[in-house]
């Protein structure tokens, strides 16, 4: 195999650590798999001949050439920032990202990379994933994409999208599993101390940052949920003590926050186990029955499904100290 050419797209303000996050990881792995083995070309790239990253950092950056993989990190895009302004000053940079896609190589984008990545119209038609807390954003301006704000990393069609920051190195290191090899990638991942198992964002969501969906109804709907998630699910039961239909209690929670009732509960559940598992020692069968489970294997295997560990595991890697 020869070297595989990563071109990591540089813009002004986007993230300096998101530019070197990847070659970084990319040359430890070169390392660990040793000399004479496929290694990595990476170089930074830009369309301009100068880009001050973000805090001020200058990069060194070289004309855009043909790449294998062609990585978009994210950029700062703080409470009041005006989206439209910052992508409006990057239309050099969407060029660039349409034309390496129009040639048939592959694009990663880094957390809210993917909204270059939108603006260039890559996302229509196709799964994708950000930063949990900017997923409604995306999903928003891109209507005609898929977002899975759960998912860490999502590849469709030949483009790739990450989910915040540390996620750039889980999209690296299954890039270093595919070229180098299982080996290489799990003992690299080892040497960074990075997590190689884990797929969800879930178990990082903080839903008080979250914007609250829906109207006052639905939040009555969520409200009500949340507060008997012990109780059996009842849908009809649900619906008189909101005085409406089933049919139009689920139209108007749909129409509202985009999901069911049902899946609300079952998110609502997830998020209420995490925080058992992380801060108590109830069973894990305790736990599944204070969340409304009977059967604490149906449980686990919808924690699993939601937060890509097994009940067990979480409370191994997330479990916090008494102090």
């Amino acid at each position: 195999m020869s070297a595989l050419r990563i071109g990591v797209l540089a813009y002004p303000g986007c993230f300096a650590s998101e530019v070197f996050g990847v070659p970084d990881l990319l040359t430890m792995a070169s390392h660990v798999a040793g000399p004479g083995r496929a290694g990595y070309e990476v170089s930074i790239v830009s369309s301009r001949r100068r880009v001050t990253a973000s805090g001020g950092a200058e990069l060194a950056v070289s004309p855009p050439r043909e790449v294998d993989v062609l990585v978009v990190p994210g950029f700062e895009l703080a409470p009041g920032l005006d989206v439209d302004a910052s992508l409006a000053a990057l239309t050099p940079e969407v060029a660039v990202i349409r034309s390496h896609a129009d040639a048939g190589r592959a694009v990663v984008s880094i957390c809210v990379g993917a909204f270059l990545l939108a603006e260039s119209g890559l996302l229509n038609g196709r799964r994708a994933t950000t930063c949990w807390l900017l997923a409604d954003e995306l999903a928003r301006r891109c209507p005609r994409a898929d977002v899975r704000p759960e998912h860490l990393v999502v590849t469709d069609k030949g483009v790739t999208t990450t989910a915040a920051f540390s996620a750039m190195y889980d999209f690296a290191l299954g890039l270093i599993r595919e070229h180098s090899g299982a080996e290489v990638a799990r003992t690299t991942a080892r040497m960074a101390l990075l997590d190689d198992a884990r797929s969800s964002q879930t178990p990082y969501v903080d839903v008080g940052l979250l914007p609250q969906p829906g109207s006052d109804f639905s939040r009555r709907v969520m409200r009500r949920l949340d507060q008997n998630l012990a109780e059996r699910y009842d849908l009809a039961a649900l619906s008189d003590a909101f005085h409406v239909s089933t049919r139009t209690l689920l139209r108007r929670f749909a129409d509202e926050t985009g999901q069911s009732p049902l899946e609300y509960l079952q998110l609502s559940r997830v998020r209420r186990a995490c925080h058992l598992l992380e801060t108590t020692d109830r069973t894990v069968a305790g736990i599944a029955t204070a969340v409304g489970y009977r059967d604490p294997g149906t449980f686990a295997a919808l924690f699993a499904r939601h937060t890509g560990r097994r009940p067990r595991d979480y409370r191994a890697a997330f479990r916090r100290s008494a102090e």
